[in-house]
């Protein structure tokens, strides 16, 4: 039975489902169960990896975040966190620096991880699910160490990601009946007491 680890791309499903009304109010998304979407039956779900970063320049963001990464950690799914990095860029219009944010090292933590599991031998088949093209050396440098080894790559709803297409051994679409039947309930009950509420705004 195949062995099959996950490794999803926080912000770039995030913003694939904030892109189109019909899919933002699926943000409340069960990843694990959305994992399960792209197994067979004779495939073995061994670990999901999400990773992500907190954007801690905006209070109610990361208030609606750590509401969604506690929701994960009700299932099998194992957050990563990355950071953003303060930027500063130049406007031509009002000829002014003005600064913003960027989101660093993911597709590091993505590319480390997935190599630190090949070598251990923790999966037959990796999921990645995301459609950036940044993955791409990382992809390319796992394949060439762990030829045996299969990569797949699941593209987010709304992306076309030809480029990652061409370097995995297969790939397949995202698309919105695995949103709709991958949502966390409106409430979660937690074992211990307590509730998880879905934040208001992701409705």
């Amino acid at each position: 039975m195949p062995r099959v680890a996950v490794f999803i791309d926080g912000f770039n499903v995030y913003h694939a489902l904030t892109c189109d009304p019909r899919t933002k109010k699926h943000r409340w998304l069960n990843l694990e169960q959305l994992a399960k979407c792209f197994l067979t039956s004779n495939d073995s779900l061994s670990e999901i990896y999400y990773f992500t970063a907190l954007a801690l320049w905006d209070a109610d963001k990361v208030v609606k975040h750590k509401t969604y990464i506690s929701a994960l950690r009700t299932t099998s799914v194992q957050p990563i966190l990355g950071a953003f990095r303060r930027k500063d860029k130049y406007c031509t219009l009002c000829k002014r620096e003005y600064p913003t944010y960027e989101e660093k090292r993911t597709d590091v933590n993505i590319a480390i991880k997935l190599f630190q599991t090949a070598i251990i031998d923790s999966w037959d088949t990796a999921l990645i699910i995301s459609g950036d093209s940044d993955l791409i050396p990382a992809i390319e440098a796992v394949k060439k160490s762990f030829p045996s080894k299969q990569i797949g790559v699941i593209i987010p709803i709304g992306r076309r990601a030809e480029e990652l297409k061409i370097v995995a051994d297969f790939h397949r679409k995202m698309k919105l009946k695995h949103l709709e039947t991958s949502q966390f309930p409106e409430e979660i009950v937690l074992n211990g007491g307590g509730i998880i509420k879905k934040p208001l705004s992701w409705s």
